[in-house]
């Protein structure tokens, strides 16, 4: 795998590896092991799928668009406006929620100098910073963010280990059978950071591999975290999975935790924020200052309207936006397998039966979420 590769891969998995990861233990507890497994390997295949779609689809078209564009593009102006919809609501809604778990893990790192306000107002100016300075500085920084948060989650894994009891969280809760899917759809999903792989690849060779790569890595991780501090932590796991830790691994993994937290949500808010910046400009023609100000000040604006509870968000974007983005990928490939017009470097041959399949799926599960799982 060559470097481009590997720094491709990494800015999907710094974009994948966000907010949701630190629901999953807390889903574990509220609906069981088993139910949470099921969707994992579910929804990775899923996510895996439509990933790739989306890859090939990329690969297949001159210029450079968004999702939107491409919508334009293969499904007309009509598909353009209902999903410049959906996925402006996603991307501030992803951005609202990586702004303010970044002022709360930056607060478990020390409450004094973060406290209140001023660990979002910090963390805002830095991704601003970064945004504004274009894809060169939000990748390497990505490279750069991703290696530590992996160390420092597999430490905190690891620190849990001899604390693991099977009897911590129940097999299933029948109750709560449908509460993972849009919070485990929302943590594997990383479908924005494609074009920008895609770029950093710049032949576009190589995208395929850091597309299973990168999907397979998140899964893996995202799961073994979230059973990890479950099985730790029990009943006393909290919504954002960290602080349920203290009573049996001390003040320090509060320390650990929040660093490890800042950079998962960091990372992700670097890719997506640069994604929906080149949606305006490339597929709205908004100049680059215009999206610049959009993308940075619009979830700041929400957070200080009074916006900051996440996981009720994450679970209705996932299912939301998520269900809906996949499904359009999915009709997009279709037009663009016809349609397109160059070469793509890896060309799918999936069967529309299975194309069918994902999209039930996706349809079925979205509205189970709706009915029965908040």
């Amino acid at each position: 795998m060559s470097f481009k590769t590997v720094l491709a891969s990494f800015s999907l998995i710094g974009t994948i590896i966000g907010a949701g990861i630190f629901a999953i233990p807390y889903v574990i507890i509220q609906s069981g092991l088993a139910p949470v497994i099921f969707y994992f390997i579910l929804l990775t295949l899923v996510v895996l799928t439509t990933h790739l779609l989306f890859g090939e689809i990329v690969l297949r078209t001159k210029g450079k668009h968004r999702l939107v564009g491409y919508a334009q593009k293969y499904l007309g102006q009509k598909a353009k406006h209902i999903l410049g919809v959906v996925v402006l609501i996603n991307t501030i809604g992803s951005l609202l929620v990586y702004l303010i778990l970044s002022g709360e893990f930056l607060k478990l790192i020390s409450a004094d100098l973060f406290g209140g306000a001023n660990g979002v107002l910090i963390a805002w100016a830095l991704y601003s910073v970064l945004i504004f300075f274009g894809l060169k500085a939000v990748s390497f920084s990505e490279f750069a963010m991703d290696l530590a948060m992996f160390i420092i989650g597999f430490l905190i894994i690891g620190l849990c280990l001899p604390h693991i009891g099977l009897a911590n969280a129940p097999l299933s809760v029948p109750r709560n059978l449908f509460l993972p899917f849009g919070i485990i759809l929302f943590s594997l999903t990383g479908m924005s950071a494609i074009p920008e792989a895609a770029n950093i690849l710049g032949g576009k060779k190589g995208l395929k591999l850091a597309i299973i790569s990168a999907i397979l890595v998140c899964s893996l991780f995202t799961l073994l975290f979230g059973l990890a501090v479950a099985l730790t932590s029990g009943q006393n796991t909290t919504q954002e999975g960290l602080v349920g830790l203290k009573p049996i691994l001390g003040d320090n993994i509060l320390i650990f935790g929040g660093i490890f937290g800042f950079l998962s949500v960091a990372t992700s808010f670097l890719i997506i924020g640069h994604y929906l910046k080149n949606t305006f400009e490339l597929d709205y023609g908004f100049n680059k200052l215009a999206a610049f100000l959009v993308v940075c000040f619009a979830p700041l604006v929400l957070f200080l309207a009074g916006l900051r509870h996440f996981v009720a968000v994450i679970a209705i974007l996932g299912a939301f936006s998520g269900t809906i983005e996949g499904i359009a990928v999915v009709f997009i490939y279709l037009k663009a397998k016809k349609n397109g017009d160059q070469q793509p470097s890896y060309n799918l041959r999936i069967p529309k039966i299975i194309l069918g399949f994902i999209i039930a799926i996706l349809c079925l599960g979205a509205l189970l979420q709706i009915i029965y799982g908040n």
